[in-house]
């Protein structure tokens, strides 16, 4: 073996072992997402956070799901647009000091309880009317909330580009 040769495989153990021992070296400081061994903040996010990623979604999926006339999957998202209130009312039972749960049940029972129907018969028109409800229903809430400027609409394209919502 040549010196140039040694001093290769010299190197790359050098390289080996230096990354091994590497990490074990780095201080939470030096890590970008810090202690690894540490114990996870509790997650509680805010009333903000839980409308994006819980009822948003799903109310445009809920929207694409019935322009398919994909029934099931229509279903499926009304029961999850439901999950996700519910968690919203107990994560957050108090907002801007009005009470969560009302707010809920006096603006999506009746928008929900006839979507569910509409569902059950599978009948477009009358899914396009109380989708209709529930969106107007949102933005009517907001607006009591005093966040009239967060209007809701129906679905124009699809967000999800990863799921498919035509029948199959």
């Amino acid at each position: 073996m040549g010196v140039r040769m040694a001093a290769m495989v010299a190197l790359a153990g050098f390289i080996v072992l230096a990354a091994m021992i590497w990490p074990a070296h780095r201080g939470a400081a030096d890590n970008p997402f810090g202690d690894p061994n540490a114990e996870p903040a509790p997650f509680n996010p805010q009333m903000s956070a839980l409308m994006s990623m819980l009822i948003q979604p799903r109310h445009a999926k809920l929207g694409l799901a019935g322009k398919a006339e994909n029934w099931p999957l229509a279903r499926y998202a009304l029961k999850e647009l439901r999950q996700g209130f519910l968690v919203v009312s107990h994560a957050v039972p108090r907002w801007k000091g009005l009470p969560v749960p009302d707010l809920v049940d006096a603006a999506m029972t009746n928008p929900i309880t006839r979507l569910d129907f509409a569902i059950k018969l599978r009948a477009p028109k009358q899914f396009d009317e109380a989708y209709g409800e529930l969106t107007a229903a949102c933005s009517a809430c907001h607006g009591t909330t005093d966040n009239a400027f967060i209007v809701i609409k129906a679905p124009d394209a699809s967000a999800f580009p990863n799921q498919e919502f035509q029948p199959k």
